[in-house]
């Protein structure tokens, strides 16, 4: 590092270096661009694909299916749309899916802090869901059985919700310790 902060500017920069170095197959006049390129290319190739997108995700899948289910219900009985505690249901079904878009689709691993929050916050989502299923039972606007069903679709998200923050806690205190880690 020192060498290459000492001739950074230098045009012979990287002659100065390699024989500074001992490298002396590099002072031979050779040109390596192509066998570095060829070696660089076979490491690409190498790589496995990018991580799958949050899409594919088991969780997002159910969340998504949970919100598409929701429309069915309201595509089966119209006057639900104008039912307040099933409205709630499903804007707080989507707004949980598309938490849960943002928390599994962050590029920089580093974010775990906001994942985390994007977790709690789908979270929060789901348990109001859970709260208007619950009413909407109540209210005799839909049947036990189709209540069963909510409610199964509903605590699959949640529980997987809170598999995930316990993994990204735990990722969080591997890394920073539990004096950085309020829950």
């Amino acid at each position: 590092m020192e060498l290459l902060e000492k001739y950074l500017d230098d045009p012979n920069r990287d002659q100065i270096i390699a024989r500074e170095m001992g490298w002396t197959q590099l002072l031979d006049g050779r040109d390596w661009t192509q066998e570095v390129d060829a070696l660089l290319e076979e490491e690409e190739e190498e790589k496995p694909p990018p991580p799958d997108s949050f899409e594919d995700h088991s969780l997002y899948r159910a969340a998504f299916a949970l919100t598409v289910w929701i429309d069915h219900m309201f595509d089966q009985d119209a006057t639900l749309q104008n039912e307040p505690s099933a409205v709630k249901l499903a804007t707080h079904a989507a707004l949980a899916s598309a938490k849960l878009a943002a928390a599994l689709s962050g590029e920089d691993v580093d974010e775990i802090g906001m994942t985390i929050a994007y977790l709690k916050r789908a979270l929060k989502a789901i348990t109001l869901s859970m709260d208007a299923a619950a009413a909407l039972l109540r209210e005799k606007r839909i049947a036990a059985p189709q209540h069963a069903v909510l409610l199964q679709r509903l605590f699959q998200v949640r529980d997987g919700i809170i598999t995930l923050i316990g993994e990204y806690r735990c990722e969080w205190r591997r890394r920073f310790g539990s004096e950085g880690f309020r829950g």
